[in-house]
């Protein structure tokens, strides 16, 4: 394709806090577009539904940013521990990511994620108990944030006192806008990030529990199934993404919700709703925008558009989800709505290995906060609050008012 690069203009409040007429835009001007993204990278976007979804699965399309032409995506990262920050199954195709995911996907099947509901449902009920008496919160860090850091620290075995530093650390490592990381923030966050992971994992060593940590030290010890590095890199990736994209599903789930009042209405009469409408919250508006990146591996051909070996494809799923020739009425909020097949979540092997963990505490923390928190309301103008400026879409804060209660 000859034509210029669209920009992203991150820099753009206005488009930060709604990218959606862009999107339909580039959707509307063709299944294959240059975009410069995030940090500056130039990317080619996949728009269309049907296009995304054969990409997703496409073994042309690698997950290994090794295998990108652009050298600033390896810049961005440490550079004295790119290699360990490249050995966790996001990053990672078969065989190894084959194998990396069996050792952990155990622990997040259907039938074990349903057993955590009681635990779940008593921290949701906790962290609301803090701010019902005051009839004011902030519902991301009083609620969406605390939960899932919660939930995934006690899944790990991770000492929950120390969320705030690790949460601190991938908030650097991770955080993009329209310029480029500071190398010198990214490096600073991760060896951070690294001695706080080491020390841990020599802590299970000394004195294993029953957590996922624990297993992962007995696989990599006794069991040789993957090495220092790998092990290392899996505890940052479970932690970092077993707390971010929930804390967006909450929080920017309550945010939609209260933009719609009556979807909001109907949900509070119709509790039942709250499966199809996590669904539709991930479809509408989820918590990755605009999409999920590979690597070409060889010189591909995507909806009759030819891509380069080594282009960076960011298949948009927030663009390809709002695809009207798969979604009727796709800019309607509508969560009631049938035949939900997002890509919120992937497809392929790559599908997120924590999904029903975040889809149940969406609903729990959703749904109890709906029932916990009568006259909900922004606390503050729609066009105040502030949105994440790239790659992972959600509100940096939630201002809400409600009746107090006891």
């Amino acid at each position: 394709m000859s034509e210029r690069p669209v920009l992203l203009p991150y820099a753009d409040p206005a488009f930060v806090a709604d990218p959606f007429p862009l999107y339909r835009q580039l959707r509307e001007d063709g299944p294959v577009r240059r975009a410069v993204i995030a940090g500056g990278l130039e990317a080619w976007l996949v728009t269309r539904y049907d296009d995304g979804l054969a990409a997703l699965s496409d073994p042309r399309l690698s997950s290994d940013v090794r295998d990108a032409s652009d050298t600033r995506l390896l810049q961005q990262l440490p550079e004295t521990e790119r290699e360990s920050m490249l050995s966790n199954m996001l990053r990672s195709d078969p065989p190894d990511h084959t194998r990396l995911r069996r050792l952990v996907s155990k622990a997040f099947t259907a039938r074990r994620v349903a057993g955590m509901r009681p635990r779940i449902q008593s921290l949701t009920d906790h962290f609301l108990d803090a701010v019902v008496p005051a009839g004011r919160a902030d519902l991301v860090a009083d609620f969406a944030l605390p939960l899932p850091v919660t939930v995934i620290s006690e899944l790990l075995g991770v000492p929950v006192d120390d969320r705030h530093d690790f949460q601190h650390w991938t908030d650097r490592m991770i955080m993009r806008g329209a310029q480029p990381p500071d190398p010198a923030v990214v490096d600073e966050a991760w060896q951070h990030m690294r001695g706080y992971v080491t020390g841990l994992v020599q802590a299970k060593r000394a004195q294993p529990g029953d957590d996922l940590l624990s297993g992962l030290v007995t696989a990599r010890d006794e069991e040789q199934q993957l090495t220092e590095d790998e092990l290392i890199a899996m505890v940052f990736l479970l932690l970092a993404a077993g707390y971010i994209t929930t804390v967006n599903l909450i929080g920017g789930g309550i945010a939609t919700l209260l933009a719609h009042p009556d979807q909001l209405a109907l949900l509070r009469s119709a509790p039942e709703l709250l499966p199809g409408a996590i669904e539709e919250f991930l479809r509408y508006d989820g918590p990755v925008s605009p999409g999920i990146a590979r690597f070409a591996r060889e010189d591909v051909e995507i909806a009759g558009v030819a891509v380069p070996r080594g282009a960076t494809v960011l298949i948009a799923s927030a663009i390809a989800d709002r695809d009207p020739a798969r979604f009727p009425d796709p800019d309607r909020l509508d969560i009631t709505r049938q035949d939900n097949a997002h890509l919120a979540f992937g497809h392929g092997i790559h599908y997120c290995l924590g999904a029903p963990l975040a889809r149940l505490e969406g609903q729990i923390a959703i749904g109890t906060a709906l029932r916990r928190l009568p006259g909900l309301a922004l606390a503050v103008p729609p066009d105040e609050i502030r949105w994440r400026p790239g790659g992972l879409r959600g509100p940096e804060s939630l201002p809400v008012t409600f009746t107090p209660g006891g």
